[in-house]
């Protein structure tokens, strides 16, 4: 595992907060959701992807989405209504790094900039433990549902996120 910045902030993140949690090296060639899970036997039920959303119109809004990768985010209803706008889209990698300064497939829940508020699907909550981003694309993080809660500004939201007709794609 790699000392980047993201995951050094991302470390902290927890420290401060006195969130437990585990630290899980990824090679970078794996971060991406569905290889992450099958490289290291993980159920795609117990992995947590963080997508960050925009408004399309400006001034741009963002919040985090915190969801199963066996679900997807309901952007067109759920997210819109939350955010009190009509439009809402994925961010991409692009701005999401602007945003964040976290890569693709490293997006984690922590550390994110305080003016993002964070949308957890209320299903995340009823696993045992979760895996997410780790702010790189080499570390992940394991964490009891519940201690998500200590992040600043997250909220848990009912259908957040639906079942997903297909498996996982990416990440």
């Amino acid at each position: 595992m790699s000392d980047s910045q993201p995951e050094r902030a991302v470390l902290d993140f927890l420290s401060v907060h006195g969130i437990p949690h585990e630290v899980m090296a990824c090679d970078p060639e794996f971060a991406d959701t569905a290889a992450f899970c099958e490289k290291y036997g993980v159920l795609p039920e117990d992995s947590a992807n963080t997508i960050i959303v925009a408004s399309k119109k400006d001034p741009r809004q963002y919040a985090a989405c915190l969801a199963l990768a066996t679900t997807r985010v309901d952007v067109n209803r759920t997210v819109s209504r939350l955010m009190s706008v009509k439009r809402v889209s994925f961010a991409d990698a692009t701005e999401t790094f602007a945003l964040t300064g976290m890569m693709a497939g490293g997006v984690t829940v922590f550390g994110l900039p305080p003016t993002i508020p964070l949308l957890i699907d209320s299903r995340v909550m009823d696993r045992s433990s979760v895996i997410v981003g780790g702010g790189s694309r080499s570390m992940k993080i394991r964490i009891a549902p519940p201690d998500l809660l200590r992040i600043p500004g997250a909220s848990v939201v009912e259908g957040l996120a639906m079942e997903r007709a297909e498996p996982p794609a990416g990440g």
